[in-house]
């Protein structure tokens, strides 16, 4: 009985199926957003997401019989754990103020369509497998901005309080300037002095206007040289090689999957032979007798 489930599950039409459930899951739930619009079709939507919800149990329900005598088989996958959770979730007695959080969950629905297709799958698995080294990058970054801070605060306090008045609007200036979101006009604030440049209306902040043009140039090119191109292309290192390892582990899933199918497709032949051999065996004995 399991080969049956197992042949259904593995099939192609039964992933694509399960697949457009979750864009129409996707749909509904951006859909929901336009309440005039989903109070008019409320009965059509609802009918729509028992659709839904009723496809995601089958495929719950056939993956779990596909695992024959081992049901529990199912719950050493965290994809399958994710599915399941969302599924049972429906199920909760939600109501009144929590109504948002059902929302959250249906918009949790949207997920599996990275399960849904193996590509997005290998992305996340190399962001997952990125975290820990891309955490020490992290590390090295808030050392930068740290440093920068402390100088900013020193070298541009006077001048550029609104910027850098002490060392957390400092290292918030510093992070819209690693976004390079009008970086330039914090650096001409501090190359021509507050007098002169940005401070339109909030003069009275304007209070030791001091123009350092050589240090403004080389405290801010500096950071963005090193803050925003030497970094990126650390983070972008990381994931490359996040993505090899996911990508290592994904073609010897397959080679292995596809070495207990050639496996069991061995065994079944000899099996068909030995019958096949038995059978012969069994007419050559009544043909004696």
């Amino acid at each position: 009985m399991f080969e049956f489930f197992k042949k259904i599950a593995d099939s192609k039409w039964f992933q694509n199926l399960v697949t457009i459930a979750i864009l129409i899951a996707g749909v509904l739930v951006g859909i929901a957003t336009y309440e005039n619009f989903a109070a008019e079709h409320s009965t059509t939507l609802d009918l729509l997401n028992k659709i839904v919800l009723g496809i995601f149990i089958i495929e719950i329900v056939v993956k779990i019989l596909a695992e024959g005598k081992k049901p529990w088989n199912y719950f050493t996958d965290a994809w399958n754990i994710f599915d399941f959770i969302i599924v049972a979730a429906a199920f909760m007695p939600f109501g009144g103020s929590s109504v948002a959080v059902l929302r959250l969950l249906r918009l949790l629905r949207v997920l599996k369509l990275v399960k849904a297709l193996p590509k997005l799958q290998m992305l996340v698995g190399a962001l997952l497998k990125s975290i820990p080294s891309m955490g020490y990058v992290s590390i090295l970054l808030l050392l930068l901005f740290y440093i920068y801070a402390v100088a900013g605060v020193f070298f541009f306090g006077a001048n550029d309080p609104i910027h850098f008045a002490d060392l957390q609007t400092s290292m918030l200036s510093l992070f819209r300037v690693v976004t390079l979101e009008d970086w330039t006009d914090i650096m001409y604030i501090n190359m021509f002095g507050c007098e002169n440049y940005g401070y339109d209306g909030n003069m009275e902040l304007c209070k030791a206007s001091l123009a350092q043009k050589g240090l403004s140039i080389g405290f801010f090119v500096s950071f963005v040289l090193i803050g925003t191109m030497v970094f990126l292309n650390l983070f972008i290192g990381v994931i490359m090689n996040g993505m090899d390892e996911a990508k290592a582990d994904m073609e010897e899933a397959e080679a292995l999957e596809t070495g207990e199918r050639v496996s069991v497709s061995e065994l079944e032949t000899k099996l068909n032979e030995m019958q096949e051999l038995l059978n012969s065996f069994k007419n050559q004995h009544q043909d004696i007798e």
